[in-house]
Protein backbone atom coordinates (compact mmCIF):
# COMPACT_ATOMS: atom_id res chain seq x y z
CA UNK A 1 0.00 0.00 0.00
CA UNK A 2 1.78 3.36 -1.16
CA UNK A 3 1.07 6.70 0.16
CA UNK A 4 -1.58 7.63 -2.77
CA UNK A 5 -3.48 4.60 -2.26
CA UNK A 6 -3.96 5.97 1.75
CA UNK A 7 -4.45 9.53 0.15
CA UNK A 8 -7.22 7.98 -2.22
CA UNK A 9 -9.45 5.98 0.40
CA UNK A 10 -9.00 9.20 2.68
CA UNK A 11 -10.71 11.24 0.30
CA UNK A 12 -13.40 8.64 -0.83
CA UNK A 13 -14.10 8.08 3.34
CA UNK A 14 -14.61 12.12 3.63
CA UNK A 15 -16.37 12.27 0.22
CA UNK A 16 -19.13 9.78 1.58
CA UNK A 17 -19.49 11.06 5.28
CA UNK A 18 -20.41 14.31 3.25
CA UNK A 19 -22.17 12.56 0.89
CA UNK A 20 -24.67 10.32 4.18
CA UNK A 21 -24.63 13.20 6.75
CA UNK A 22 -25.66 16.27 3.90
CA UNK A 23 -29.05 15.73 3.85
CA UNK A 24 -29.96 15.59 7.57
CA UNK A 25 -27.27 18.52 8.08
CA UNK A 26 -29.01 20.10 5.81
CA UNK A 27 -32.72 20.11 7.03
CA UNK A 28 -31.93 20.55 10.41
CA UNK A 29 -29.75 23.56 9.15
CA UNK A 30 -33.15 24.52 7.23
CA UNK A 31 -35.38 23.92 10.37
CA UNK A 32 -33.74 25.56 12.93
CA UNK A 33 -33.41 29.15 10.80
CA UNK A 34 -37.26 29.07 10.43
CA UNK A 35 -37.35 27.95 14.23
CA UNK A 36 -34.93 31.03 14.62
CA UNK A 37 -36.75 33.43 12.44
CA UNK A 38 -39.95 32.53 14.60
CA UNK A 39 -38.52 33.35 17.67
CA UNK A 40 -36.90 36.25 16.52
CA UNK A 41 -40.25 37.50 15.13
CA UNK A 42 -42.48 36.20 18.32
CA UNK A 43 -40.02 37.09 20.87
CA UNK A 44 -40.80 33.88 22.52
CA UNK A 45 -37.39 32.40 23.84
CA UNK A 46 -38.37 28.71 24.63
CA UNK A 47 -35.72 25.76 24.37
CA UNK A 48 -37.87 23.06 23.66
CA UNK A 49 -39.35 25.21 20.98
CA UNK A 50 -35.86 25.14 18.84
CA UNK A 51 -34.92 21.45 19.93
CA UNK A 52 -38.14 19.30 19.28
CA UNK A 53 -38.76 20.61 15.58
CA UNK A 54 -34.85 20.05 14.74
CA UNK A 55 -35.23 15.92 16.23
CA UNK A 56 -39.06 15.51 14.65
CA UNK A 57 -36.75 16.83 11.26
CA UNK A 58 -33.96 14.96 11.55
CA UNK A 59 -36.00 11.82 12.64
CA UNK A 60 -38.07 12.29 9.49
CA UNK A 61 -35.18 12.47 6.99
CA UNK A 62 -33.60 9.19 8.08
CA UNK A 63 -36.67 7.36 7.70
CA UNK A 64 -37.21 9.17 4.34
CA UNK A 65 -33.28 8.79 3.21
CA UNK A 66 -32.33 6.33 5.62
CA UNK A 67 -32.59 3.24 3.08
CA UNK A 68 -30.27 5.42 0.55
CA UNK A 69 -28.04 5.97 3.11
CA UNK A 70 -27.52 2.40 3.96
CA UNK A 71 -27.34 1.33 1.01
CA UNK A 72 -24.46 3.99 0.36
CA UNK A 73 -22.27 3.18 3.44
CA UNK A 74 -22.90 -0.90 2.69
CA UNK A 75 -21.80 -0.09 -0.89
CA UNK A 76 -18.76 1.98 0.61
CA UNK A 77 -17.71 -0.67 2.80
CA UNK A 78 -17.95 -3.56 0.08
CA UNK A 79 -15.55 -1.68 -2.50
CA UNK A 80 -12.99 -0.97 0.35
CA UNK A 81 -13.02 -4.55 1.40
CA UNK A 82 -12.63 -5.69 -1.52
CA UNK A 83 -9.93 -3.61 -2.60
CA UNK A 84 -7.88 -4.85 0.50
CA UNK A 85 -6.22 -7.92 -1.27
CA UNK A 86 -4.64 -5.26 -4.17
CA UNK A 87 -3.60 -2.90 -0.92
CA UNK A 88 -1.73 -6.17 0.63
CA UNK A 89 0.42 -6.73 -2.38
Amino acid sequence: MNAQMVLTMGQEALLMLLMVSAPVLAVVLIVGLVIGLFQAVTQINEATLAFVPKLVAAVAVFAIAGPWMLTMLVEYIRRTIESIPSAVI
